[in-house]
């Protein structure tokens, strides 16, 4: 080999030799050019974060039961149960108890007294209750007015009110101080098998018969169809990798087996969520849907073997939609609020002008039915709005509704988002009563004459539903 063709093989090695070096360094370096250039962005969007928490509620032997009935024996407790979500920018918090409801300013109190907890907004918190009918229906507003009667009803003390305000503060802070990351959310779903049933039977003559919740009393009432029902139990978890950290469950039904004799329990609903949180091990959250029209009646007759088969037959379906879950990433979450006002009750028997003349003649009138009046003329001299909300991550979404809402409000809001997961939970402040649809009102039946509300309520609370599931729709959207 000459010296030439020498010199140029040494030139080409070295110049294989200096490139290989040089491309695994670029290569190196472009690796960490790309991890510092992603490194601020993700310091910029902290992980989510959640924790959940659970207080004793359970209803003190002499408290009132719904409406006046004072309890005098406790067959299981009763909790309050909720979640932290923490975004790196804000918190909120989901809460929800094993009461029959809470109206007007005491639904107020409990949200201040959450909010403060978790140092957040009142509007970022949203309170509702499981409503069994083995528990406290509660209005402070409406008790001023009752104070002011020769011999008021009975109602729930303010020792105990402030009590239950004072251990759910205590409940949400240690939560707080108890946040982990989550970055999976996971949604299933399960029919509910002869649990829930329709209430607005209509008879051969077109007008609504009623089935409440012991209608299983009724050979003629259990033998009726179910009717209009959402039969799915819907279920959101969040996990940490593969570890479930949380999950709520929600299924649009009176939890409601006995009520009025004077016994506290968190019926066969918080059966049913215990005995799947003991089994899981994994916290356990229930809210109800839209269940005003909606109850066990078909097959309750008010045994207590009728409750334990609701009770097994609800647990049966949190598990299969356990099984059924679907993970995806938790990135980002979007909470959105809407205050509404609503028209009052126009119908003269149940208006606000009658419940005040029952109350100017208290004589007249047993001690439930002037409770129930004040709670009409308390919510009727309200000038604040029902506060509703909603919670988005990814396609999951979560709306929370005010009052006793008619089954077609939750079969609206899905119908908003089909190819998305929606779930609602109903029952949040309850000065509304029930929330009927104009068609409830023009048939009649039960819900209109509870209702604090009128007509033209479903206009307006269909766009408030449509306002928060579809606040990132481009305009002209034109779904239903």
């Amino acid at each position: 080999m000459n010296r030439l063709t020498w010199k140029t093989l040494c030139l080409l090695c070295l110049s294989f030799v200096v490139g290989a070096t040089f491309s695994s360094r670029a290569g190196q370096l472009g690796t960490d050019a790309t991890a510092r250039l992603s490194s601020p962005k993700s310091e910029r969007v902290p992980p989510l974060r959640m924790a959940t928490f659970r207080c004793d509620v359970t209803v003190p032997l002499g408290e009132p039961l719904i409406w006046i009935t004072p309890a005098v024996r406790i067959d299981d407790p009763q909790w309050a149960k909720g979640i932290v979500l923490d975004d790196g920018k804000a918190r909120y918090v989901m809460c929800v108890l094993d009461w029959c409801g809470v109206c007007d300013g005491t639904e107020l109190f409990l949200r201040n007294k959450i909010a403060s907890a978790a140092q957040t907004d009142p509007l970022r918190v949203a309170v509702h209750c499981v409503h069994q009918h083995t528990a406290p229906y509660i209005d402070t507003d409406a008790f001023k007015l009752l104070e002011s009667l020769p011999k008021p009803p009975l109602r729930t003390s303010e020792k105990f009110l402030n009590r239950v305000a004072g251990s759910l503060a205590e409940a949400v802070e240690k939560a707080v101080g108890q946040l982990e990351p989550f970055d999976h959310i996971g949604t299933g779903q399960a029919k509910v098998e002869r649990v829930a049933s329709g209430r607005r039977l209509h008879g051969a003559d077109g007008k609504i018969v009623v089935r409440g919740s012991a209608g299983g009393k009724d050979p003629k009432l259990a033998a009726a169809p179910e009717d209009r029902i959402d039969p799915m139990l819907k279920t959101i978890s969040f996990a940490r990798g593969s570890r479930p950290l949380a999950r709520l469950h929600y299924y649009a039904c009176h939890p409601q087996t006995h009520q009025l004799d004077g016994v506290v329990s968190a019926d066969f609903v918080g059966m049913a969520r215990e005995a799947m949180e003991e089994k899981e091990k994994v916290a356990q959250i229930y809210f109800n849907g839209c269940g005003g029209d909606v109850t066990v009646g078909k097959y309750n007759d008010g045994s207590l073997e009728a409750r334990n088969g609701l009770q097994q037959r609800l647990q049966a379906a949190m598990e299969a939609a356990i099984s059924s879950t679907q993970w995806a990433p938790a990135e980002r979450l979007e909470w959105r609020t809407f205050p509404l006002t609503l028209p009052p009750q126009d119908d003269p028997r149940y208006s606000a002008a009658t419940c005040r003349e029952r109350l100017n003649n208290p004589d007249k009138r047993g001690d439930d039915d002037l409770y129930r009046s004040a709670i009409v003329v308390a919510f009727s001299e309200r000038s604040r709005p029902l506060h509703l909300s909603s919670l988005t991550i990814g396609k999951t979404h979560i709306i929370h509704l005010p009052g006793e809402c008619l089954l077609e409000f939750q079969l609206y809001a899905q119908r908003l988002r089909p190819k998305e997961f929606v779930a609602v939970a109903a029952y949040g402040d309850l000065g509304t009563g029930y929330i009927c649809p104009d068609q409830a009102i023009d048939e009649g039946g039960y819900e209109p004459t509870a209702s604090r509300v009128g007509r033209g309520s479903e206009a307006l609370l269909k766009k408030a539903i449509r306002d928060l599931l579809l606040a990132d729709d481009v305009a002209g959207d034109k779904r239903p």
